[in-house]
């Protein structure tokens, strides 16, 4: 009950306000003692906490399962497209494994010489400038309100940016769903932010730090092959290596980041690699949705819940149609 209450949003911002100022923001042991803090009948309590456990609990699985998915697209775009372990399985006679006959017989059987190294055989290594539309251009209007992400909003890991809010156009990168937004300033970069665009509607046009790299593969490549791009290890090094400025304030040059080489395939394993990768995405899109409004639904039914203006039985209906 306690926890359940003290990671509320509006008692977070309670919280927060005795840390404000000061160039050691701090909680104090009488800062602490100082919280009030509302205590319903022990038996409330602990049927508020069993109840709100279940719906954290639920939040979580989803979260779990969202990682599980992002882990899987992330092995499969470096088995395809790093370490070619298709070709190399049909080089040495064995069959591509995870895979069905059909897809595998998508795949080159032999490697070929370029200047940039071996490539599967009818492949080519491109450089990203090339592969990706960097920076593309988007149009919205000086002063007009559209979706707004700031670089707070952008996730370490997981493709799905939060706190997207209405605000009036003023300077900043400018997205189309399908795009990829990488971090390009220390230590964002390094820290690893970068998201997948897909809360847009559908025409709408969303804007939001100036410090966004925008990318966005060219055909044949699935719009989620930069997403997953960005999370390559060896891609995140080679673009925290571009950067320049002065310390503290570095930031990937576009000229540099475009020089990164990436392996292209035919059109036929790029649209089998989209086939596989969009309903991932997809899924991980909506069952991040659901834990916002699971979240969201657990931090409105707290209040009221403590007050008496919501006895339990209208909430566990509440969780039951909200998880239907």
């Amino acid at each position: 009950y306690v926890l359940s209450y003290l990671t509320h949003p509006t008692v977070k911002t309670y919280i927060e306000a005795f840390n404000a100022g000061g160039s050691r923001r701090a909680i104090t042991k009488g800062h602490i003692e100082s919280f009030v803090l509302p205590l319903p009948p022990m038996q409330v309590q602990r049927e508020i906490a069993k109840t709100l456990g279940a719906l954290d609990d639920r939040i979580s699985l989803l979260r779990e399962t969202n990682a599980t998915l992002e882990a899987i697209a992330q092995a499969l775009f470096k088995s395809w497209f790093v370490d070619f372990d298709p070709v190399r399985a049909k080089q040495e006679g064995r069959a591509p494994e995870g895979m069905s006959d059909a897809t595998a017989a998508l795949f080159p059987d032999s490697f070929e010489e370029s200047e940039l190294g071996l490539v599967p055989r009818g492949w080519c290594w491109m450089p990203l400038s090339d592969a990706y539309e960097i920076n593309p251009k988007r149009k919205l209007k000086k002063g007009e309100i559209a979706p707004y992400l700031d670089m707070a909003s952008i996730p370490t890991s997981g493709h799905c940016a939060e706190s997207v809010v209405l605000r009036e156009m003023g300077s900043g990168a400018k997205f189309y769903n399908g795009d990829t937004l990488l971090a390009r300033i220390t230590p964002c970069l390094e820290n690893g932010k970068s998201a997948f665009v897909d809360f847009l509607a559908d025409g709408e046009t969303g804007w939001g730090s100036t410090e966004f790299v925008v990318l966005r593969p060219k055909s044949p490549l699935p719009h989620f092959h930069a997403y997953l791009l960005c999370r390559l290890p060896v891609f995140r090094e080679f673009a925290i290596q571009s950067m320049s400025g002065t310390s503290g304030r570095q930031r990937i040059q576009n000229d540099v980041l475009g020089r990164f080489s990436i392996a292209i395939p035919t059109d036929s394993v790029a649209l089998a690699f989209g086939e596989i990768v969009q309903p991932i995405q997809q899924k991980i899109a909506d069952n991040h949705a659901k834990a916002q409004t699971l979240a969201t639904l657990r931090d409105t039914l707290l209040p009221r819940l403590i007050s008496g203006q919501l006895r339990l039985p209208e909430a566990e209906a509440l969780i039951e149609e909200a998880t239907a």
